[in-house]
C-alpha cells in the first residue's frame, strides 16, 4: 500500500475533524481491558481457546467464576 502524502494526510485530517464519527452511546460503554501474560498461560489460554471453540475471555471468565463460586465469603 503505497503511503499517503502530507497534502492527504491533511485532508484526511481535515475530514474527520469536520465529519466526527457518529458514537451510540449505549454500545460505546464497553469497556475493554488489557491483562499482560507470561508466556505459559498465554499458551494454555490458546490451547484451551481452540479445543473448546471460545474465546480467551470467555474462558477465563469461566474460571474466575468457578474459582469465587469455591471460594467461601
Amino acid at each position: 500500500m503505497p503511503r499517503m502524502t502530507e497534502e492527504e494526510a491533511w485532508k484526511l485530517e481535515e475530514e474527520v475533524t469536520k465529519n466526527p464519527p457518529h458514537v451510540d452511546p449505549l454500545k460505546a460503554r464497553h469497556v475493554s481491558r488489557m491483562v499482560a501474560l507470561d508466556d505459559y498461560s498465554a499458551n494454555y489460554l490458546i490451547s484451551v481457546s481452540i479445543g473448546t471453540r471460545k474465546t480467551p475471555t470467555e474462558i477465563i471468565s469461566e474460571m474466575v467464576r468457578e474459582r469465587t463460586a469455591a471460594e467461601p465469603v
